[in-house]
């Protein structure tokens, strides 16, 4: 009996305006995680569904290890390894550049700068966050190309190392206004007691607030390495868009999203199928990255405890 009321009580409408309203707003909230929940469910089945026919007739091997890329030929080949190893190491480069610059102005601007000082670059940065992929392209594509085939006496700048710089530039907003939230989050306690036993604000810094803020300083170099992955405008007009092994800093290549984006426009058949397969195997790439960031995220938070 006690057991019946229990759950009639749970049950119990709500009786007060108020009442209602947070059961409405209850329900709500409820609709839109499982909207979020299931727009990633859709996208995944789709992706998969458009994806694997092209996988299936190229085999899996070919396709994902094959070194030559040409669709349009007489006798096609779908070989993605260069867009692959491309986009792998565009992406640690960038990461390599973008995280200890990120990571050095979150603590400056977090610890050292001034008011002033920290309004005006807080400032650069989030106007930096603000600009549109093709305009570094295009800022890449009339500035840093010429310089790269100037400086380094090269036929042309359109090359791997052009788009690791641009990466690098346009991932820096994410890893510092996150890394700088992570900062100001230490409780300042932990400062105060490295600096009573006679470390100085530098050792404190490194040493203490870093270290303490390492799940957030995580999330922003994740999300910075989502955005690297991700990008294909600028890439697509500073890296030269030939589908060769990245051997070489200053060789041409193609990232795994200029590849879908410059053929897709008149893409067909077999083709635009094995494009789908690309856009898949981003899709895993990316999906990947996200679980790496929860189990660091998670083992950030162990440690805390």
């Amino acid at each position: 009996m006690k057991q019946n009321k229990s759950f009639l009580k749970k049950i119990e409408l709500p009786r007060t305006p108020a009442e209602w309203l947070e059961a409405v707003m209850n329900f709500l909230f409820f609709l839109c995680g499982m909207l979020a929940v299931g727009c990633v469910i859709l996208i995944s089945v789709y992706m998969i569904a458009s994806g694997m026919p092209a996988i299936r007739k190229i085999g899996l091997f070919r396709f994902l290890f094959g070194t030559e890329w040409a669709s349009t030929a007489a006798d096609p080949k779908y070989g993605i390894l260069p867009f692959i190893l491309s986009s792998v190491y565009g992406t640690l480069g960038a990461t390599l550049i973008g995280v200890p610059v990120g990571l050095l102005t979150a603590v400056f601007l977090s610890k050292a700068a001034g008011p002033r000082v920290r309004t005006v670059v807080v400032t650069a940065i989030e106007l930096l966050s603000g600009i549109p992929s093709v305009v570094f392209g295009l800022l890449g594509m009339q500035v840093l190309v010429p310089a790269v085939a100037k400086a380094f006496g090269k036929a042309s700048g359109a090359c791997l190392l052009s788009a690791i710089v641009v990466l690098a530039i346009m991932i820096l907003p994410s890893i510092v206004s996150v890394s700088v939230t992570a900062l100001n989050a230490v409780p300042p306690e932990y400062e105060q007691g490295s600096l009573a036993l006679g470390a100085t604000d530098t050792e404190t810094w490194f040493k203490i607030s870093v270290p303490a803020a390492k799940s957030g300083i995580a999330a922003g170099i994740v999300l910075g390495i989502g955005r690297a992955i991700g990008e294909a405008m600028a890439v697509m007009m500073v890296a030269g868009n030939s589908p060769n092994m990245p051997d070489s800093l200053f060789r041409s290549v193609t990232f795994l999203t200029t590849a879908i984006a410059k053929e897709m426009s008149y893409a067909s058949g077999l083709q635009k199928q094995a494009l789908f397969s690309i856009a898949l195997v981003l899709f895993v790439f990316i999906m990947g990255i996200n679980v790496v960031l929860n189990v660091i995220l998670k083992g950030g938070d162990r440690d805390a405890r």
